[in-house]
């Protein structure tokens, strides 16, 4: 087995060289919907209810309607079907994955004075996860600008010495050294020239142009594999205040760990070119841990009509990036000649980058509800969050500070609207929602709308309730291959599809 370095990269140019961009920090801000299957069957609209485990998140105050002690635990399969265009080329990818994605319960102390204002008071404790990464797309086509590009972009400015291995180093060594002493940029221009992609100009030189040619289009792969999740430890505390009013606050504290491979192949140029096969994969690990919290209120203005007001505070993330790459070719420093030069860098290096912040904006919910009687209710949320207020830190970063720009220039207020309902017939419950939410980029394209909507079924079994839920929501997105260089998009037209079971015993 080949042995691992870990270093820290101390003297990048800037610490967000390789850092999160305004993309990554519009999925962080996209949540699934996760949580019960009732919660789910009933697209989340709960900010008028509360009731269930997972409404504490809409509003705080909802745990202050449970009648008694409660656990809930719930298992989701979570299913990713995505259409992927890119130029002329078109695929299909699937992924599915079963987690135990929500555990949580509720103590419920009633006030014993029959006099007191003050009816009851709760304390309730939640895990869930609240974005699941999971996802896969494969994109493919012939597309017209090569990676040869991003390596150009990269390592212009620079000259050839300071891409080359000193005396007695090792191409590991020098990828370490110049990473510590150049930068990220740097240390991307010395892949592509290592490994014959890219030459200068002159030589010597600080200018360069690529090796490998192509009339018109250039074949291109990229399979890009995300994994993880952003979890969610919530201690909640409401009280009942008369028969009419509650209110509640929340502490959440989440756990975030994602990972990104991207595997990219180049193919398909001319027969006379220098340069023909490209293979270059990243593995971008991100952990890293937030907090935000939350307050709510519910009131019954009768019988019928409920209302609720929530405030979710903006979640302040503590994130690390780890990044490993490696790059092979094929060239031919003779294309007449049938020997092939195969030309690989694999430093088998994880660079650990410095801590930085990611700020993702508070937001805000209102609700109404209609309950008619024993028999069923009805429930819409609406809630706003301005993701142009979103910050990458720390702000005086060079890279950030050019990112944060971007986010305030591209970034837009963002809606969301849900919509539930729910009819009992003796012991069951039949459960039916949509959602729908705005996309955060004022194009619309690089991430759309969200359409979704949702299906389920309860049973009551008297103190134990068996819960069933299923939610769909499709998402058109418009990926770029990489940040610079290479900068074409591809087309995907995702679909997810969660099915809940859960759980609930009365105590």
């Amino acid at each position: 087995m080949k042995k691992q370095f870990l270093y820290i990269v101390a003297a990048l140019a800037t610490v967000g060289s390789f850092a999160q961009t305004k993309n990554d920090v519009a999925a962080y801000s996209t949540n699934n919907l996760n949580g019960t299957a009732r919660y789910q069957s009933m697209s989340g609209a709960f900010g008028a209810l509360g009731g269930d485990m997972s409404a504490i998140n809409i509003n705080p105050a909802g745990s202050a309607v449970f009648n008694n002690t409660l656990i809930t635990l719930s298992a989701t399969n979570y299913h990713t079907d995505n259409s992927t265009q890119y130029f002329n080329g078109t695929s299909e990818s699937d992924l599915s994955k079963l987690k135990f994605n929500q555990l949580g319960g509720a103590l419920v102390f009633k006030n014993s004075a029959q006099n007191s204002l003050w009816k009851k008071f709760t304390m309730a404790f939640n895990y869930e996860l609240n974005n699941n990464f999971e996802n896969e797309y494969f994109a493919v086509g012939d597309g017209n600008t090569s990676i040869a590009q991003y390596f150009i972009n990269n390592a212009d400015g620079f000259p050839e010495s300071d891409l080359q291995t000193l005396e007695g180093e090792s191409l590991t060594d020098a990828y370490i050294n110049i990473g510590q002493d150049l930068g990220y940029n740097a240390q991307q221009g010395f892949l592509g020239y290592q490994t014959f992609v890219i030459n200068p100009t002159t030589e010597g030189g600080s200018s360069y142009v690529s090796n490998g040619s192509y009339t018109n289009a250039i074949g291109q792969e990229q399979l890009v594999i995300t994994s993880g999740y952003d979890s969610k430890f919530t201690m909640n505390f409401a009280s009942q205040y008369t028969e009419n009013f509650y209110m509640g606050m929340g502490l959440n504290i989440h756990g975030i760990e994602r990972r990104k491979i991207t595997q990219f192949d180049e193919y398909g140029y001319d027969e006379n070119s220098n340069l023909q096969y490209v293979q270059f994969d990243n593995d971008l690990f991100t952990y890293g841990n937030g907090f935000s919290f939350n307050i709510g209120g519910i009131a019954k203005l009768n019988d019928m009509v409920r209302v609720g007001l929530s405030y979710e505070s903006p979640t302040w993330y503590n994130m690390t990036d780890e990044l490993t790459q490696s790059i092979n070719t094929d060239y031919y420093a003779n294309p007449d000649d049938a020997e092939t030069s195969f030309a690989e860098v694999a430093p088998n290096t994880v660079m650990v980058f410095p801590d930085y912040k990611i700020q993702i904006p508070g937001k805000i919910t209102g609700s109404m509800a209609l309950v008619f009687g024993q028999n069923g209710l009805l429930s819409f949320d609406y809630g706003y969050q301005d993701m142009s207020n979103a910050k990458l830190k720390p702000t005086s970063d060079e890279f950030f500070a050019q990112e944060n720009q971007e986010i305030e220039n591209e970034f837009k207020a963002v809606s969301t609207m849900r919509l539930g309902g729910e009819w009992k017939i003796n012991r069951l419950s039949l459960r039916a929602g949509y959602r729908f939410e705005g996309s955060p980029y004022e194009n619309e394209t690089t991430i759309g709308d969200l359409n979704g909507y949702s299906l389920g079924a309860g049973y009551s079994f008297g103190s134990t309730k068996l819960d069933l839920g299923f939610s769909q929501a499709q998402r058109d997105y418009n990926p770029q291959l990489y940040d610079t260089g290479l900068v074409s998009t591809a087309a995907v037209d995702s679909k997810n599809t969660n099915v809940t079971l859960s759980l609930t015993f009365n105590l």
